[in-house]
């Protein structure tokens, strides 16, 4: 059986916390994670947070984001250091782990990119799966899981209690 999920939360960095949290939790239980998750800095009125990612389970923190200028509009994801935490994310899978954590299946994953892989050879490893998204890619991530993902409430107990129940 696979064990995926998805959660989606509606507030500003609300998901970022959620899953670190999450992590944070799974790990206290002795159990070994892979992925990343994110944290945003220096959110002002004047321009986008920065965001870096923290490489599951200890690190290292890589910004993911590229300051364009106040005015920028486009996207603002560092492709080259994405391709470093892809990287990096890969190769802790070189050891044992049980959970695979994902913050957000977003625009390069839906196109066949950025985690997508990652994702697959955590299911093919039989991980437990879980990943941020939003209410725009969500369709998608339910087709790369073939329907099996469950959309689980972006809350800690509701995340903890589907863990436990696919893991019994």
């Amino acid at each position: 059986m696979m064990k995926i999920a998805y959660t989606m939360a509606h507030g500003r960095g609300e998901l970022d916390l959620l899953l670190s949290d999450l992590a944070e939790r799974l790990e206290a239980r002795g159990l070994k994670t892979r992925g990343i998750v994110q944290t945003n800095t220096e959110c002002g009125a004047t321009h986008g947070c920065d965001m870096d990612v923290r490489i599951l389970p200890d690190g290292p923190t890589i910004r993911i984001s590229q300051n364009l200028g106040k005015d920028a509009q486009g996207c603002r994801l560092d492709p080259d250091a994405m391709a470093t935490a892809i990287t990096a994310v890969g190769q802790s899978m070189q050891a044992d782990f049980d959970v695979f954590l994902l913050n957000k299946f977003g625009k390069q994953e839906t196109e066949g990119g950025g985690f997508r892989d990652l994702l697959a050879d955590a299911l093919e490893k039989d991980a437990t799966v879980i990943a941020g998204t939003n209410p725009l890619n969500s369709e998608v991530f339910e087709e790369f899981s073939g329907g099996m993902a469950t959309n689980v409430p972006a809350d800690i107990e509701s995340l903890l209690a589907w863990y436990d129940q696919v893991n019994q």
